[in-house]
């Protein structure tokens, strides 16, 4: 139990939970047959669960020479060598039970995760540290529609939406860990921007997000908009938009990393609200 304990802590709990919900509320949005939707929820779940593993396993000697006590591999409480089984075989589940849903959602999988998995191993410290998420979120609606009986992508206005949301994520998501990842050698997009402009771009993409969806759930009909929508708009544009100036009139602090993720977080409800208007 220790191992797993120490695997589950090394695996991002909190997004691969998140990101695993996301599914499962775009699998229903998309009227997925339940064994579909529990093979959808579950695929992603072990792809996440690898993604998250691998990233800490590859950042081990990192995380000691930083101290990060929070770290378990860091730590020791479990071997490079298990975690290292523990998230390729992951991987493997995780392509595995993506193929019943048939090739075309098993190739968007692999490309999603491939992208992660990229990241981890590299990208991570580049200026292009950005891509692996336009990548993996663009296609993250599109899972859904794949896993569907008659498979299709996602509409284009779903992928802008999941690459918007996949943007912020990563120019918010290292904010909390520049310091450490500077004196480590780590220096993707967001350390380059530095994090009051990190913060801003990530606010002005959760709002492109939000328009996006806003007008594509409605073919273009500003009419056609339904109340929900519209509520669900206005929110992500009032956190940005707080976001935004907390960015420009403070110092940097882990608040608007928490903005931030609240304005990403309102972007999913928004699409997964837009109902199976997204299915292409």
């Amino acid at each position: 139990m220790r191992t797993v304990r120490a695997l589950w802590g090394s695996s991002h709990p909190g997004p691969t939970l998140v990101v695993t919900a996301l599914a499962l509320a775009l699998g229903i949005a998309t009227g997925l047959e339940t064994w579909r939707l529990a093979l959808l929820t579950t695929s992603v779940f072990a792809g996440q669960l690898s993604v998250g593993i691998s990233n800490d396993a590859l950042d081990a000697e990192r995380d000691r020479a930083v101290g990060r006590t929070d770290k378990p591999i860091a730590r020791g409480d479990v071997s490079a060598r298990v975690a290292w089984g523990a998230a390729l075989g992951l991987l493997a589940t995780a392509l595995l039970l993506s193929a019943p849903l048939g090739w075309r959602m098993l190739a968007a999988h692999a490309l999603a995760l491939g992208s992660a998995w990229a990241y981890n191993a590299g990208l991570k410290s580049t200026p292009w540290s950005i891509v692996p998420f336009l990548v993996s979120f663009g296609i993250f609606p599109s899972l859904a529609t794949l896993s569907a009986p008659d498979p299709s992508f996602a509409a284009g206005w779903a992928w802008i939406a999941g690459a918007a949301l996949g943007a912020a994520v990563h120019l918010t998501n290292v904010l909390p860990d520049l310091d450490d990842d500077a004196r480590t050698g780590v220096r993707g997009l967001p350390h380059r921007l530095g994090p009051r402009v990190a913060a801003i771009v990530a606010a002005l993409a959760v709002v492109g997000g939000a328009v996006a969806v806003l007008l594509g759930a409605a073919g273009g009909d500003l009419g056609a908009i339904s109340p929900v929508s519209w509520v669900f708009f206005a929110a992500v544009v009032a956190v940005a938009a707080v976001t935004a100036w907390r960015a420009i009139s403070r110092p940097p602090t882990r608040a608007l990393f928490r903005l931030v993720m609240l304005a990403a977080l309102l972007l999913a409800a928004q699409l997964v609200a837009s109902g199976s208007a997204f299915v292409a």
